[in-house]
């Protein structure tokens, strides 16, 4: 056998053995848990408040009741992350979030729900999700071997998006049930997740040593502002993810230019998630590796450009082909943002960069529906998708132009000196 077969034979099996350490599974069921755990109670919080209040402002107020703790320890939680075990982070945080659950458990099954004791069950939530998240994200380097972390971060998305689709679909089966089905079934995902995360090996971690100091806190941010790759990477999520709002629009795309029900939303909103997972899968197999910047700069310009195909197509099938392009890009831009974060990153820091990371995705996840909402307002529907499909693409030429370090970047993962 030549030294080129063996080579790939080699990495052939090594994309499958990397996927079956214990440590590497345990994360990976974990993530499915909690991801599909969180959606599952956002379904049924909203459904209960909207059952009893039929107020959207009231609706509005659970989203802003889980993103305000998260807003608020951004830079603690990094610290967290960075100073203590961050497997014990993750099941302390998951534990109780399932307690919470089990609060709500009990709320929802009163005879008079008290929409205040689900607003202060939310925050407490929300902050030990706040807590949980970049912990979560900076263990997965410490459980990969350096070499395989693209391709763990691929299944690692897919997993996140496949506990994106399943989650809503069975909080509403349960929420038929009974009013106390998904808060119950919630709350043991969370548990099961907590216990899962036990069950990880204690591995080595660059754990930042001293006093904790104020400027610890604003140290991820000095990092980021360091580092051209990783602040063009993390501004360029920021910015994409603030323009590519489009998704939040498909009730009234749905509505008022495809003509379709319910039934018809639903597969629309399927497809973005549908198209991540499956790309997801696919780059867990064949990674990353090469021209990383210029694949990233192309996957966010094909973001963009599908956003402009939505925004024109009157037509259901090339308005699903759309989307599903938009799911698939999104998570290649992912995985190469993810990863080179991740990667050029010191794992003392990688708490605290990962909180700016969530913080800043957070952010623009919510200002993105909220600037698509308004452009539709202002400008109609069309010409909103449209601006945000334009804007994306124009950014991603931008910032090519503006961070040559990260469009010159080949490799995903640089080989470690020494």
């Amino acid at each position: 056998m030549s030294s080129t077969a063996k080579e790939e034979t080699t990495r052939g099996g090594s994309r499958v053995s990397v996927l079956l350490q214990k440590d590497i599974l345990l994360y990976l069921v974990s993530r499915f848990m909690w991801v599909s755990a969180v959606q599952i109670l956002n379904v049924a919080v909203g459904w209960l408040v909207y059952d009893v209040t039929r107020s959207a402002l009231a609706l509005g107020m659970v989203g802003l009741a889980a993103f305000l703790p998260k807003l608020a320890l951004a830079f603690l939680s990094g610290i967290v992350a960075d100073r203590f075990e961050r497997r014990l982070v993750c099941a302390v945080s998951f534990f109780v979030m399932g307690l919470v659950t089990i609060g709500l458990l009990v709320v929802a099954s009163r005879d008079h729900v008290s929409i205040a004791s689900v607003y202060v069950l939310f925050i407490v939530f929300g902050t030990a999700r706040g807590f949980a998240t970049p912990s979560a994200q900076a263990m997965i380097a410490n459980l990969t071997p350096r070499e395989a972390f693209s391709r763990v971060m691929g299944i690692s998305s897919s997993t996140g998006q496949m506990a994106t689709i399943v989650g809503p679909a069975l909080g509403g089966l349960l929420y038929v049930v009974g009013v106390w089905a998904p808060f119950a079934v919630s709350a043991a995902f969370f548990l099961s997740a907590s216990v899962l995360n036990l069950l990880i090996s204690k591995r080595p971690q660059g754990n930042a040593k001293g006093p904790v100091r104020l400027s610890d806190a604003f140290a991820g941010l000095h990092f980021i502002r360091r580092k051209p790759v990783i602040l063009g990477a993390i501004s360029l999520d920021l910015f994409t993810v603030l323009l590519g709002g489009a998704t939040a629009l498909l009730p009234m795309v749905a509505n008022e230019i495809l003509y379709l029900g319910p039934m018809g939303l639903g597969a629309l909103r399927s497809m973005p998630a549908l198209g991540a997972l499956m790309l997801g899968l696919a780059l867990a197999y064949w990674p990353i590796e090469r021209q990383a910047g210029r694949k990233l700069f192309l996957a966010t310009t094909i973001f963009g450009l599908a956003t402009i195909v939505l925004g024109l197509s009157e037509n259901l099938y090339l308005s699903l082909v759309a989307l599903w392009v938009l799911g698939a890009s999104d998570v290649f831009s992912v995985v190469i943002r993810q990863t080179l974060v991740q990667s050029d990153t010191p794992d003392e820091m990688r708490g605290r960069v990962a909180a700016v990371n969530s913080l800043f995705v957070g952010a623009s996840n919510e200002l993105g529906e909220f600037e698509s909402g308004v452009t539709a307002a202002a400008f109609g529907l069309v010409p909103a998708i449209l601006i945000g499909g334009v804007g994306t693409v124009s950014v991603s030429a931008i910032w090519a132009l503006a961070f040559p370090p990260l469009r010159k970047r080949d490799r995903l993962i640089e080989p470690q000196n020494g």
